[in-house]
């Protein structure tokens, strides 16, 4: 099949740099924004998107619509396109690209066949379009296939074959990794700080773990502007987990890490403006500001000093 006209919601920090390269390679990109935020409406513009008025009519325009939103939102907006399916009688292929539980994506497939749409299992690996290497698509399911023909089109598309939650789950194990690892380096760094170890920690980390200590410098501090997304990745991940039999306390524990950061003032960034000057030392001193009272930092004892700035460095 050929993807002539692709349709995404929402062209947010991934959703525009992943039309961007569609549209680079010769894909028609649409978009509805409705509702959306200025922001969007900035991105959608800057990596020339064409905005439909409403879904009914981005429906039946598209080819292929790729739902990409935080996680939380993924089953509402999959209720939303039902519902215009019915309506308009299109039939779009729809992937949910959303970082979500294998089991969340099978009640989006019923949604969308239930209103004869046609579903693809999606996950997203990697980083923005235009950012090193580009992001992975996986998807799964009887019309994976159908997005094989935007691979090498600024993106990668593996098929898993045709079992739906095949592509959400390779995407919930891998980001049990990368973010849930994040939140753990979170975590001790913030204990650390609270029980007046800092310094003495980072002076092991720079002695033992150099790599760590420096992907914590680099990685950290950018995490508060997507922890509001993050929070539910790390939920999906903690039910894909039970369902197999495996603890889901590891990233229900990240998803407070999660919120612990979402409750910053840092927070209130976008990704395009986050302040690459900030260090690994404001982050953690701004995570430890917003715990219990009773769980602030203790006086450091023989060093004179008590914050996060100045042992941090």
């Amino acid at each position: 099949m050929t993807l002539n006209k692709v349709a995404i919601l929402s062209p947010g920090a991934m959703g525009h740099a992943v039309g961007r390269v569609l549209a680079e390679h010769g894909v028609d990109i649409i978009t509805c924004l409705a509702g959306r935020s200025e922001r969007t409406h900035r991105l959608a513009s800057a990596a020339g998107f064409t905005e439909m008025p409403t879904l009914e009519d981005l429906v039946c325009e598209a080819d292929l619509v790729l739902s990409i939103l935080v996680p939380v939102d993924a089953e509402a907006i999959a209720c939303q396109l039902a519902g215009v399916l019915k309506a308009t009688g299109a039939q779009p292929y729809i992937a949910d690209c959303n970082a979500i539980s294998p089991m969340r994506s099978a009640k989006i497939e019923e949604i969308i066949q239930s209103a004869g749409g046609r579903f693809i299992d999606a996950s997203i690996i990697g980083p923005p379009p235009g950012q090193g290497t580009p992001p992975r698509f996986y998807v799964s399911g009887i019309h994976a296939e159908v997005m094989l023909p935007l691979d090498g089109k600024g993106i990668v598309v593996k098929s898993l074959g045709e079992i739906i939650g095949r592509a959400s789950g390779i995407k919930m194990c891998y980001a049990a990794l990368t973010k849930g690892t994040s939140t753990l380096q979170v975590a001790l760094l913030t204990a650390a700080e609270s029980m007046g170890l800092t310094e003495e920690l980072r002076q092991e980390l720079a002695y033992s773990q150099t790599a760590a200590l420096q992907s914590m410098e680099s990685t950290i501090p950018r995490l508060p502007p997507n922890a509001h997304r993050w929070v539910g990745e790390m939920e999906e991940i903690a039910s894909t987990f039970a369902e197999v039999g495996v603890t889901s306390h590891f990233h229900l524990g990240a998803a407070a890490i999660y919120r612990l950061l979402q409750a910053t003032s840092f927070a209130n960034e976008s990704p395009e403006t986050i302040d690459p000057g900030r260090t690994l030392a404001r982050t953690i001193e701004a995570a430890v500001a917003q715990l219990p009272r009773e769980c602030e930092s203790h006086p450091e004892e023989g060093t004179g000093s008590n914050t996060a700035g100045e042992r941090l460095k």
